[in-house]
């Protein structure tokens, strides 16, 4: 099963341990009887220290290759069991230019103005900026703007909460329409 996970490899070089080795530490703590949270705060006690950065991220990556290692959860799948996806893009546009972009199109886009159930909030650091709503199904959309070290930025569309991995690669593939839409401008 650890051949057909894509987290295990980078994890490894992240870490600088085996998968193996990591299935040992998860037996000793008894991973497979603690939930996520549980899991991830053994993880990140265990890498604190270890030069991994970033920490926090490298924590969730360990947890979750190991929770769909043992068929915990599949591809996608969040703790809670509903679903979630994001589609990325490089552009040419600036930080701040692309969110202004994103925001009338979003406006204008039958895929996503018929997806949103409120009016979208945006708020923004130096490091991105954020468009975020809810969707009529429940599930919350996050658009963000993020910067690239040439001046540029990348959109990141993400979908939250989705009930299963049907809706979940449906929602892949109209994402990656509208962001293609979007970047066609």
């Amino acid at each position: 099963m650890a051949a057909g996970n894509s987290r295990i490899k980078p994890v490894e070089r992240a870490t600088n341990r085996s998968w193996d080795e990591w299935l040992v530490f998860m037996d000793g703590i008894g991973a497979k009887d603690l939930d996520h949270k549980q899991i991830a705060l053994k993880v990140y006690y265990e890498l604190e220290g270890a030069g991994v950065e970033p920490l926090g991220w490298w924590t969730q990556a360990v947890t979750v290759a190991y929770e769909q290692f043992i068929g915990r959860r599949i591809p996608g799948q969040r703790p809670d069991g509903t679903f979630q996806m994001s589609v990325s893009k490089s552009t040419r546009l600036g930080m701040q230019e692309l969110m202004d972009a994103w925001t009338r199109f979003a406006a204008q886009d039958d895929f996503v103005s018929g997806l949103v159930a409120g009016d979208p909030k945006i708020s923004g650091t130096e490091r991105r900026i954020t468009w975020r709503t809810k969707a009529g199904d429940g599930s919350s959309v996050i658009v963000t703007s993020e910067p690239k070290p040439n001046g540029t930025a990348s959109i990141v569309a993400t979908q939250i909460g989705l009930p299963g991995p049907e809706q979940n690669d449906e929602a892949r593939a109209n994402w990656a329409a509208a962001v293609a839409r979007f970047l066609s401008r």
